[in-house]
């Protein structure tokens, strides 16, 4: 999950690099994830359409829904034979997505926005989690209670400009002196070994690290971004696919999305017997964790939502004003288009 609104470093030359690989054949043997556990046949595999899943990150509890399509064989009921993998280094889910690489990956909506208003076509299909349950972290006996208290602080992050941008604001908003911030950047960093020790102040999942950190027996104190600014409780992660697959091949998409509903359905009504579905995938996850995360992601799923995967407008809509605010996006971005919610099941069926 530490992949966490990767706005990479160098977004826009990775961008550049979806031509050169449009047409170049995708390197399997490095892709390939520890968690491409098939799911046992039910029906002849020569019928089945073949459709690459590309993970945002390692896999996790966010991803549980996928695993769980796929071990209980919803996907080939659909006729789809499904591999999940996660991107090479140096690549994206939203890079191999929009190449046609994948027919559909993870992401999350400031990377659609930024793709979007770059003339990259990925489009958001479902969101995985309804609410950004993303927080400030810091230890307990820190000193720090409210966002005013992390000036003279050091903050760990990817170092990328929507980051900043976002410290920024609600340093600002408290009124507090962002100068006063101290910045590292840490890369893709362990939080439990990095918090206290490397930064004072760090930007998690509520559902992943916060966990891992209670129980390696840190005590953490939380804000969560969604009580500092409303137009930051976006949707983080989200599934898409590429336009031109939604386009000219429905139908895909229909299947993937009801298999994949399915799935979802079953993580937040099942979520031990769905955790212990990720672990025989993913082995090398800690059971204790993934146990613990399912159980608390099995009500942020779809909390208060009429269904699983539904986006808003206004959701959409609020933080894109808000990343063109500061200038982390330069075009407009079409909310019409960057989202749809056409080819989720219907929920009456």
């Amino acid at each position: 999950m530490k992949k966490h609104h990767i706005l990479q470093v160098g977004w826009l030359a990775l961008l550049l690099l979806l031509a050169a690989c449009t047409d170049a054949p995708s390197d399997q043997s490095s892709n390939d994830t520890a968690g491409n556990k098939e799911a046992t046949p039910t029906s002849d595999n020569t019928d089945l359409t073949e459709v690459t899943v590309m993970l945002d990150w390692l896999p996790n509890t966010n991803h549980t829904g996928l695993y769980v399509a796929q071990a209980n064989g919803y996907y080939e009921e659909q006729g789809l034979k499904i591999t999940i993998q996660q991107p090479g280094e140096g690549n994206t889910s939203d890079q191999m997505v929009a190449a046609g690489q994948a027919e559909f990956g993870i992401s999350n909506q400031e990377n659609v926005t930024m793709a979007r208003t770059n003339d990259i076509p990925v489009v958001s299909i479902a969101a995985v989690i309804q609410n950004n349950t993303s927080s400030f972290a810091f230890l307990e006996d820190s000193g720090i209670e409210t966002v005013n208290d992390f000036e003279g602080k050091r903050y760990g992050g990817w170092g990328s400009a929507s980051e900043e941008a976002t410290i920024q604001a609600v340093m600002e908003n408290a009124g507090a002196d962002f100068n006063e911030l101290e910045l590292i950047t840490l890369g893709a960093t362990d939080f439990v070994k990095a918090i206290g020790r490397d930064a004072d102040i760090m930007w998690l999942f509520d559902g992943w690290d916060k966990i891992a950190a209670e129980l390696a027996g840190k005590k953490i104190n939380t804000i969560s971004l969604r009580e500092l600014d409303p137009a930051l409780n976006y949707y983080t992660p989200v599934i898409i696919a590429n336009e031109s697959l939604l386009s000219d091949q429905p139908e895909l998409a229909e299947a993937f999305m009801e298999a994949t509903s399915k799935g979802y359905q079953d993580a937040i009504e099942q979520p031990e017997q769905a955790a212990n579905t990720l672990l025989e995938a993913v082995p090398e996850l800690d059971e204790d964790l993934v146990q613990e995360s399912q159980q608390y992601l099995s009500s942020q799923f779809q909390a208060d939502s009429e269904q699983w995967g539904l986006q808003k407008t206004e959701v959409w809509a609020a933080y894109a004003d808000w990343m063109a605010e500061r200038s982390l996006i330069e075009a407009e971005l079409n909310v019409e288009e960057a989202f749809t919610n056409g080819f989720l099941p219907d929920p009456s069926s």
